[in-house]
């Protein structure tokens, strides 16, 4: 009997073995192109199966760096296909609040490129065959930029904004919201204050939106990116990660997408 546990133990740990280095594989990333005027996106596809909802990532201040790629390859993991679009374009990253600054600002100069990204991002999920349904999700700067396509009318399932501004100077409109909406935001933060939370659940009441909101006590902007506590002590901003809201926010994001 010994002999015959020892045997169907050391059958079973391969396939165990091999099982979990599936759900663990990387996902497939593919840069895409769109053009001169409106620069690139990185797609990321699940291995080994196709995915039927896609999500538009789009970045904080910074531009498109690690943090807004691992979001995307993180999505992937959890079965979506998630393409992060660089919104400044042509790669542009900035590491200080000067240059985020400057490379936001002109990217909100320029607002039907803006959308012309975001549809441009769209439309390649729209190309991938069982994909029947797209969201949106945003961090900081990007936050708003999902929340304003939501304003607009674009045709999302949903957009989640994560830190971000939510204040606007074209509300929604009653009737012209298709998407549903989940935003988590820190209680603590001062870029986006308790009035600019209040006003904007009630632009969503009267335009009857489908919200969900988050408010985390005593959290700072930039909640969920690790590297927000050591960058506030560089630049002095009032930015801190908090693994708690990070991961409630995150729990909350899957349950939105389902």
């Amino acid at each position: 009997m010994k002999r015959l546990r020892t045997l169907f133990f050391a059958f079973i740990v391969p396939f165990i073995t091999l099982g979990a280095g599936l759900i663990e594989a990387a996902p497939k990333e593919k840069i895409i192109e769109f053009s001169d005027a409106l620069g690139s996106a990185v797609l990321y596809t699940p291995r080994g199966k196709k995915a039927d909802t896609g999500v538009i990532v789009v970045h904080e201040w910074w531009g498109l760096n690690d943090y807004a790629r691992n979001r995307a390859r993180q999505l992937a993991n959890e079965g979506y296909a998630a393409i992060a679009v660089d919104m400044y374009g042509h790669g542009k990253v900035a590491t200080h609040p000067k240059d985020a600054t400057a490379f936001m600002n002109a990217a909100l100069a320029e607002p039907e490129k803006m959308n012309d990204r975001f549809n441009a991002a769209k439309a390649e999920l729209e190309k991938l065959k069982k994909v029947d349904r797209i969201f949106a999700i945003g961090y900081c700067f990007g936050g708003a930029v999902v929340l304003n396509q939501a304003r607009m009318g674009n045709d999302l399932a949903g957009v989640a904004s994560f830190h971000g501004s939510l204040g606007t100077q074209t509300p929604a409109q009653e009737g012209k919201v298709k998407a549903k909406v989940l935003v988590a935001t820190g209680g603590a933060d001062p870029m986006v204050p308790a009035k600019q939370v209040g006003d904007f659940v009630t632009e969503m009441g009267e335009a009857g939106v489908s919200l969900q909101l988050l408010s985390f006590p005593g959290v700072l902007h930039s909640f969920t990116n690790p590297d927000a506590t050591a960058k506030g002590k560089e630049t002095g901003l009032p930015v801190a990660y908090d693994e708690a809201a990070d991961k409630q926010s995150w729990a909350a994001l899957m349950q939105f997408l389902k």
